[in-house]
């Protein structure tokens, strides 16, 4: 599951105009989710603000090395194995990327082509299939 540089640039670009919409709305990704698996809502504390903006950050890091797997190697074996120690198993992912497109497409209207869905989903995915397989969450 590579990336050229043109995806890269196209998913760079879309993050930053997506970084500045969340910034406004931070809780925009978590309500998504809640919407899509309710059942998660326990699994997270109730600073949601500030639970989304850390989400921001870090997707942004890691889309910027994305071609590179040592790069964050060790940031995914971080993240994987705290999003473990709260509960968070393979699973849960899925509502994840679907809350994911779901802002994408909110914060960014009609330039969400079916296109970048296709290529934040990809992102998604391989960075999901990253965190589960090096933090060992329960599923994988």
């Amino acid at each position: 599951m590579t990336f050229s540089d043109t995806d890269l640039k196209l998913l760079e670009s879309s993050y930053e105009k997506l970084r500045v919409g969340i910034a406004e709305h931070p809780d925009a990704f978590y309500e998504a989710l809640f919407r899509h698996a309710p059942h998660l809502r326990n699994l997270f504390r109730e600073d949601l603000t500030g639970q989304g903006m850390k989400f921001m950050t870090t997707l942004g890091v890691i889309l910027v090395r994305l071609k590179d797997d040592d790069a964050v190697e060790e940031q995914f074996r971080e993240l994987g194995a705290k999003h473990a120690a709260l509960g968070v198993e393979a699973a849960h992912f899925a509502p994840m990327e679907e809350a994911l497109i779901e802002t994408i497409a909110a914060e960014l209207g009609e330039e969400a082509t079916p296109e970048l869905e296709a290529l934040w989903r990809k992102a998604f995915r391989k960075i999901s299939e990253r965190m589960i397989r090096r933090g060992g969450l329960p599923g994988a």
